[in-house]
């Protein structure tokens, strides 16, 4: 399972690798379940060319948009197998309840990712690491999303990353607890983009869903530390000693003016 990725942010390798208009010029940023980041879905045949959300410019019918990586967002359902639904299993995701209206409609995405980041355990303990195509290539991940109403009444999508079985895959097959089963994403070839959006539900498991046998490099890339300030007394710093101090004499007051006489000055 994918729980952390970094997303194709910048305008140029989206125009580039998945021929749409958008994105920003800030740094991609790792995405966390609840995140947002852009996914690429087909447009309805209510959304013509150059009206409602087609970005102009774009491959034909394909639409750019910024979704909730997780499918079941906290507003929805704040449970522990909705935190769970960023991955989809590609072998049930048309049986399962929460994924199977989306998969009928034929809601499929791509999400564009720079890399991902899955845990290795090699080394006896759980590592995170950086896994990305030895190219330097962006990929598509194939995904589902849906749509929900956020408490303010806005439309807000929510996506989910398919998955397949890596049990015998030579390089994913290194990660997760040992044990447990291997899952890797998948990888869509850039060819394929238009037909994983457009085929019908029919044929889109047993066409698309499959290992992506390209050349993947991994690094190990451990989240950042994150320190706590220590509160106890014997870190706190002791307050400085007191400066003694010498009493000093208040000066008495002047003696008054010897008498004017009535005069002033």
């Amino acid at each position: 399972m994918c729980a952390n990725y970094v997303p194709v942010t910048a305008t140029h390798r989206l125009l580039q690798y998945f021929g749409v208009v958008g994105g920003t010029a800030q740094p991609e940023e790792d995405v966390f379940p609840m995140g947002l980041a852009p996914f690429i879905r087909r447009a309805a045949s209510d959304e013509p060319d150059g009206e409602g959300d087609l970005t102009a410019g774009s491959a034909a019918n394909r639409l750019l948009a910024t979704g909730i990586f997780r499918f079941v967002p906290d507003f929805v359902a704040n449970l522990e197998w909705a935190r769970r639904t960023y991955n989809a299993r590609s072998e049930t995701v048309a049986e399962k309840g929460t994924f199977r209206p989306v998969w009928a409609a034929g809601q499929r995405c791509i999400i564009p990712a720079e890399a991902i980041y899955e845990p290795n355990y090699e080394s006896g303990k759980s590592v995170r690491w950086r896994i990305a195509k030895a190219s330097g290539l962006p990929m598509g991940i194939a995904g589902i999303y849906t749509s929900w109403k956020n408490p303010e009444g806005k439309e807000v999508f929510g996506m989910s990353m398919l998955t397949v079985n890596a049990d015998d895959h030579p390089f994913m097959k290194r990660f997760h607890a040992p044990g447990h089963e291997k899952r890797m994403l998948v990888i869509l070839e850039p060819s394929d983009f238009d037909g994983w959006l457009s085929c019908p539900v029919s044929e889109a498991r047993e066409k698309y869903c499959k290992p992506w046998a390209g050349e993947r490099e991994g690094v190990p890339a451990p989240l950042p530390l994150r320190t706590k300030a220590n509160t106890s007394a014997e870190t706190q710093p002791k307050a400085p000693a007191k400066a003694k101090t010498t009493p000093v004499k208040k000066p008495k007051p002047p003696a008054p003016p010897a008498s004017l006489n009535g005069e002033l000055f």
